[in-house]
């Protein structure tokens, strides 16, 4: 007699953003430690934003995804477990700091600026991270066909707030009392964040749900 095989525990899909999910975590804040250039814009001027920014727009597109194909909840547990390669990851480069370095390197210093933060800035980085993807997967699941739009401009929608409030926590709770004036740090940032946010997004959120339907169906 023969056996049919069991279902996977999870879906192909789930298991493959959950590991992009993890990586694009840790590397979004490494990548936050360059300001990179966007360029000089019509009517707003130059604009820069923090490189952390392109990871991190890739996992607002991601949770919004799985928002797409596997409901909210399982959204919102990806962002949840989201937290432990994170914190995992500033723990883990805290630890080689404080390792001494090999006698015969001398690029510790540089390693130290480029990778130390202060317990405040990865603080900020936990409570943004947490309360804008939470939000990001809120708005995307209650905006409906009808209500939004097509799939683009839900997951646009979606991302805008989502991007001011982790712009808006960070800074306040990074900067808040160590800058005299946070407000055009947190209003270059957020410029820089929603013109980025509207080049990426529309096109990002339909190649991952292609993506996580193409991996379902094989």
């Amino acid at each position: 007699m023969s056996t049919q095989p069991a279902p996977p525990a999870i879906s192909r899909s789930i298991f493959v953003f959950a590991l992009l999910y993890g990586g694009l975590v840790c590397i979004a804040g490494v990548l936050g430690t360059k300001l990179a250039s966007l360029g000089t814009w019509p009517v707003l001027g130059p604009l820069a934003v923090e490189s952390g920014i392109f990871a991190f727009l890739i996992l607002v597109v991601l949770s919004s995804a799985v928002a797409e194909l596997h409901g909210r909840d399982t959204a919102n547990k990806l962002v949840r477990l989201g937290f432990i390669p994170l914190i995992l990851s500033m723990v883990l480069i805290q630890i080689v700091i404080h390792i001494p370095p090999a006698v015969f390197w001398h690029k510790q210093p540089a390693f130290v600026e480029i990778l130390g933060q202060s317990s405040r800035m990865m603080l900020a980085g936990l409570i943004a991270y947490g309360v804008s993807q939470t939000l990001n997967v809120y708005i995307f699941s209650r905006l409906t066909t009808k209500e939004g739009g097509g799939l683009w401009l839900r997951a646009l929608i979606a991302s805008f707030p989502s991007q001011i409030v982790d712009t808006l926590l960070f800074i306040s709770i990074a900067c808040y009392g160590v800058e005299e004036s946070i407000w055009p740090i947190m209003q270059g940032q957020i410029i820089a964040k929603l013109v980025l946010s509207a080049v990426m997004v529309p096109p990002l959120i339909y190649v991952f749900v292609w993506l996580g339907r193409r991996l379902d169906r094989d």
